[in-house]
């Protein structure tokens, strides 16, 4: 076994390999750029080393810093986690030419599988089904014109390195072939340095379902089960879950036996991921395989009861799997929901900053697997992943129901994330039936996300949020407390609250009229309501300021504002709130850096030209012109980092009558 171990990755990844690490009493490194100075996993490593300023390129990409690291730590092991250099063949073989052990597959392998267009040559010759397309790399329109009327349309434009949906275009008709090559083979040189693309059918509504696969140096390869990956946005996947609620078990064998086949035709050694799509027919064709460990390894782990971290560090060290295909048994079933640091309102764009508070939930049958801390800072050069929540019960419908509880457990204030998003797909009545397609979002979740007040239930939170208010109000206010109050929530519905009984623990409320018990923890300040409304058990989460306070449950968000009641002749004299920027400034959407400005002071824009771009955590946002007119002023610079609403420039617009 290894006598030290380096951990050449950061956040939740760095923090569950170190967990296994801890199980087999192997001490360890942590590397980290200086943005990551102070974040959960450094504080808990037994060793930490600063490799580089804060962005990629510079630190968690810099070979040469991560294996001096290794060299000043006494490291005998590099284990790469998930992304970085996870995939980086030439990583790995200097981490072999300095002496270390690289904690994966071999380097050939990690080539080989990286490169689809070779990747799909391989599994043919294995005997895998493929999606009909080009026999390898498309470097020209014309070829790609060939092809399309060979294969027909929807034709997909597919980067032949890299992954997370870059350099990936569809041309629906051979009209949109032209754009699609080019956009596709654009966008693939800037995310992976290599222009290659490939061809293959675009098949519409499929399911992405992957296969986990095992395989030690002496033979023995196992799959654990195949994981449903549907769930996606912008080919990022959003929900998965083990097993998949449409594959049949015949489908599940052949799919397996797949799976395993080409790991051992190609002498394949440590975990990996062998991923299929999918048609409603249950035809499944050979996507690609990933050489690394999987985000969404969690789920596998609860249904299967190991651990892939501890066996790929087993695995490299030489140990034998001590595994058959017979013992890999499934128990249950888990689903896992990705928490990102993003803002679903304006179109899932990253939101950075620190985290005010911070509680993860907790359980039987949760599991949170997270690299952040309350304190911590939500970093603009990285991924926006806060953490994988997931649940495991004996049933998919328990699982689901116990993963949407654990949601509305967890608190994340300071930054906005997708936790009521997250709530809403897991509410979804397709979802719920596993009617699922990788167009899922796109289909159930047009645009951008605004969590609604609760079509059912209301009057229950009106209740709540009223109690919690009043009884401030009865602290700050001793004496002959008020009972009456009247409510208006965020759609301007008024509601009138009265109490019998209020204290910190019950209340007995009747709101228009109609009674709601409460029981639970009331008293201000009340993060996180435990307890029942009208007898039902709830989880629902109250941010209170003064009158104002908000509550939230699954996807459902209730602003209200709480009076009492003799205030109600005064509301209809308040001032309506003022309305947001208008379409002669164009604002920050989110926090980042502006990269490119496109226009300059005294040019003219029409509507929907591109004027300025921004950049967090590895997304390029463009920022468009809303109206026709001339740019009056730019308050930006090339370099400057933004706060969300800054201003970026003003426009004088242009006179359309």
């Amino acid at each position: 076994m290894f006598g030290k171990i380096l951990i050449a990755n950061r956040g939740d990844v760095a923090l569950r390999v170190l967990r296994a690490c801890r199980e087999l009493n192997i001490p360890n490194v942590v590397v980290h750029s200086t943005a990551d100075a102070d974040s959960m996993p450094v504080r808990l490593a037994d060793e930490s080393v600063c490799i580089g300023p804060p962005a990629s390129a510079d630190s968690y990409l810099n070979v040469a810093s991560i294996i001096t690291a290794a060299g000043i730590t006494g490291a005998d092991a590099v284990h790469p986690g998930v992304g970085f250099v996870a995939e980086n063949a030439d990583f790995a073989e200097i981490v072999a030419a300095h002496g270390l052990t690289f904690i994966g597959p071999e380097p050939r392998h990690i080539r080989s599988m990286g490169d689809k267009v070779e990747a799909k040559i391989t599994a043919a010759d294995s005997g895998l089904p493929l999606v009909p397309g080009s026999p390898g790399a498309v470097h020209t329109l014309d070829e790609a014109r060939t092809i399309g009327a060979d294969v027909g349309y929807p034709l997909l434009v597919k980067a032949a390195s890299g992954g997370g949906g870059r350099g990936m275009k569809v041309a629906e008709t051979a009209d949109d072939l032209a754009e699609a090559f080019s956009s596709a083979r654009s966008e693939a040189k800037a995310a992976f340095g290599d222009d290659t693309v490939y061809l293959e059918r675009y098949l519409g509504q499929p399911r992405h379902i992957e296969v986990q696969v095992i395989a030690d140096s002496h033979g023995n390869v196992v799959h654990l089960g195949e994981r449903e990956c549907s769930i996606q946005r912008r080919h990022q996947k959003v929900v998965e879950e083990a097993p998949s609620p449409f594959i049949s078990p015949e489908t599940r064998a052949a799919m397996g036996r797949q799976a395993v086949e080409l790991a051992r035709a190609v002498g394949y050694r440590s975990a990996g991921t062998v991923e299929f799509i999918v048609g409603a027919d249950q035809d499944f064709y050979f996507l690609e395989m990933n050489t690394r460990l999987q985000v969404e390894h969690p789920v596998t782990e609860m249904v299967y009861g190991l651990d892939l971290v501890e066996k790929m560090i087993r695995v490299a060290a030489g140990e034998k799997l001590g595994l058959t295909q017979d013992d890999i048994v499934a128990n249950g079933w888990a689903v896992e929901a990705r928490v990102y640091a993003e803002d679903p309102a304006r179109g899932f764009l990253p939101s950075i900053g620190q985290l005010l508070r911070y509680r993860e939930p907790a359980g039987e049958g949760v599991r949170v697997d997270s690299g952040v801390d309350e304190g911590g800072e939500i970093s603009m050069y990285y991924d926006p992943m806060i953490a994988k929540l997931v649940a495991h019960a004996p049933t998919r419908e328990a699982a689901i129901d116990r993963l949407h509880l654990a949601l509305d457990h967890y608190e994340i204030d300071g930054i906005t994330s997708n936790r009521q998003f997250l709530s809403a797909v897991l509410e979804n009545g397709s979802f719920r039936s596993g009617d699922l397609t990788t167009g899922f979002i796109e289909a159930e979740f047009d645009g951008d996300f605004v969590a609604e007040p609760p079509a059912d239930g209301a009057a229950g939170l009106v209740a709540l949020g009223t109690a919690v208010v009043a009884l401030q109000m009865d602290e700050r206010h001793a004496g002959d407390p008020d009972t009456a109050f009247v409510v208006i929530d965020q759609t301007g519905t008024r509601w009138m609250v009265e109490f019998g009984h209020l204290d910190t623990l019950s209340a007995a409320t009747k709101v228009d009229g109609r009674g709601y018990p409460l029981a639970g923890r009331l008293q201000a300040p009340v993060h996180l309501f435990d307890g029942t409304v009208n007898e039902e058990p709830v989880a629902v989460q109250i941010r209170q300021s003064g009158h104002k306070v908000v509550l939230t449950r699954g996807a459902a968000r209730l602003a209200l504002t709480v009076l009492p009641a003799r205030f109600e002749p005064l509301l209809d004299h308040m001032p309506a709130a003022a309305e947001g920027a208008g379409a002669d400034e164009i604002i920050a959407p989110m926090p980042g850096q502006i990269t490119r400005l496109l226009v300059d002071v005294g040019d003219e824009v029409v509507e929907g030209q591109d004027v300025a771009i921004i950049e967090a955590m590895k997304m390029e946002n463009v920022l468009s012109a809303e109206a026709r007119g001339t740019v009056r002023d730019i308050a930006v610079k090339i370099g400057d980092n933004l706060n969300v609403d800054d201003l970026i420039m003003a426009l004088d617009l242009a006179d359309e009558n």
